[in-house]
């Protein structure tokens, strides 16, 4: 996904309702940051995407699809405790630790028996 359409996306989201135009200034200058980072940063290979997969452990099938440019992780991560509450309380320090230290590939792999899901985290 280029710039451009992750641009119109986050308009869209403040269009639909599903984040505020404070957080859709917020996201947008995110991504300007980013832009500036990558543009400045080293030739070695920085990670792109930050994805999250989440499959059912009983069909096999994969329920959540999510991939958030690098740039978003911080402000993703802030608007992903608004729609999932249960998110609130949990020590995000290590992931982002992770992320900042260059690491790559699947950082998380959780089962959830009880909710028959497995979740898995990945910085690409």
């Amino acid at each position: 996904m280029g710039e451009q359409d992750e641009r119109l996306q986050i308009l869209q989201m403040i269009e639909t309702g599903a984040i505020s135009a404070d957080e859709g200034v917020k996201l947008l200058k995110a991504l300007d940051d980013a832009a500036e980072a990558d543009a400045s940063a080293p030739s070695g290979r920085r990670p792109k995407w930050f994805r999250v997969h989440v499959t059912d452990l009983t069909t096999g099938k994969r329920k959540v699809n999510v991939n958030i440019p690098m740039g978003l992780v911080n402000v993703g991560m802030r608007l992903g405790a608004r729609f999932a509450p249960e998110m609130e309380d949990m020590d995000l320090s290590e992931i982002m630790e992770a992320i900042n230290e260059g690491t790559t590939g699947k950082i998380i792999d959780v089962e959830d028996a009880e909710d028959g899901e497995r979740v898995e985290i990945f910085v690409e």
